[in-house]
């Protein structure tokens, strides 16, 4: 059972910001009401305009997180644009590989690039949810979906099955302190769907947000410094080569950018050029946040992909599009799109 979380800020800083300190207090509540000690990094509450201004210090705390021998949990505080930004205060020196021990980190969007990282050096890790914007929701409890699988982990060190969401949920517009309580409309999920190939694969899951992939590999995608973080992913060869994607089943899951078709397409195609979907035994892809190109995004996808055989399964929930899974990164898993459920070892 997981005693100790250390929340960090490895992207925005946002969490250490006034306008959000009625979500921090929640969320803080929520985590002691498991039973478990509430620790920040040195630097994770100091604001968004230090933090962008200091990427060594977002370092340091996830290096001092895996240096402390209470932590049990690591839980990134939410996503961004930057991270890759760390690369250097990491690697360099042999920093992250130095102060690296067995820790659940959990974290989904920017933090895609913390756990290629990770998995660089062998950690396996978690992907799905975050601290402000799962354990902080602002509705009356956790989303129950979600919670049920942050509970399992806290509960357990590891998730054993993902299965569908009854319900969807529309975004928030408004985390303002007069919607604290305010439940979030929502809508019957459809389930795990089969867009092609066999329903029973199996192979480790690796991948991430595909905005955050699309940039590592490719800097013709707009968005800022997008030319640096791809000059960055391959000075510290953040990104796995093909040989290791072999066996492998790939995730993907799209932000709340909401990429139009054909930024989508130019994202798969950098992955095409990789040799990925070669290399892997199939696809994961998240649902989109509120559906938005529900069904664009599946012809694109089968599309770039060419191969009819590999299997794909689409509306997974995980990443942006709430409510949210934890997907275990690196262990064995198999998905059973029959059977509706995917299933890892222990």
């Amino acid at each position: 059972m997981v005693k100790t979380v250390c929340i960090v800020s490895l992207s925005r800083g946002i969490l250490g910001e006034p306008r959000v300190k009625h979500e921090l207090d929640i969320g803080v509540r929520r985590l002691e009401a498991y039973g478990v000690n509430v620790r920040f990094g040195a630097h994770a509450l100091a604001g968004l305009d230090r933090l962008d201004a200091h990427p060594e210090e977002r370092a340091q705390d996830l290096l001092d997180a895996f240096s402390d021998p209470e932590v049990d949990l690591i839980l990134c505080a939410i996503g961004g644009n930057d991270t890759y930004r760390l690369a250097p205060y990491l690697f360099d020196g042999g920093e992250l590989e130095n102060a690296l021990s067995e820790k659940i980190f959990l974290g989904f969007s920017d933090t895609t690039v913390n756990h290629f990282m990770l998995h660089k050096l062998g950690l396996p890790t978690f992907y799905g949810q975050a601290f402000l914007p799962d354990v902080c929701e602002i509705g009356k409890t956790m989303l129950p979906y979600s919670g049920q699988y942050f509970k399992e982990l806290i509960e357990t060190g590891t998730i054993r099955e993902i299965r569908p969401a009854n319900v969807w949920y529309r975004s928030r517009t408004s985390f303002a302190p007069d919607q604290v309580g305010t439940d979030l409309p929502q809508h019957p999920d459809h389930g795990f769907v089969l867009l092609q190939g066999a329903p029973v694969f199996s192979g480790p899951v690796l991948g991430g947000c595909i905005d955050t992939i699309g940039e590592m590999l490719d800097e013709s995608l707009d968005h800022t410094d997008v030319r640096e973080m791809t000059a960055v992913t391959e000075q510290y060869g953040l990104f796995p080569s093909r040989e290791d994607w072999k066996g492998r089943i790939l995730l993907l899951e799209s932000s709340e950018v909401q990429m139009p078709p054909e930024t989508y397409r130019r994202a798969l195609l950098a992955l095409k050029r990789r040799g990925v979907f070669d290399a892997v035994s199939g696809v994961l892809v998240g649902k989109p946040m509120d559906e938005t190109y529900y069904d664009d995004y599946p012809a694109i996808l089968k599309e770039v992909v060419g191969d009819p055989s590999l299997p794909i399964v689409y509306n997974v929930n995980v990443g942006h599009a709430q409510p949210r899974c934890i997907v275990p990164f690196g262990v064995p898993a198999v998905v059973n799109a029959t059977e509706q459920r995917i299933t890892f070892a222990p």
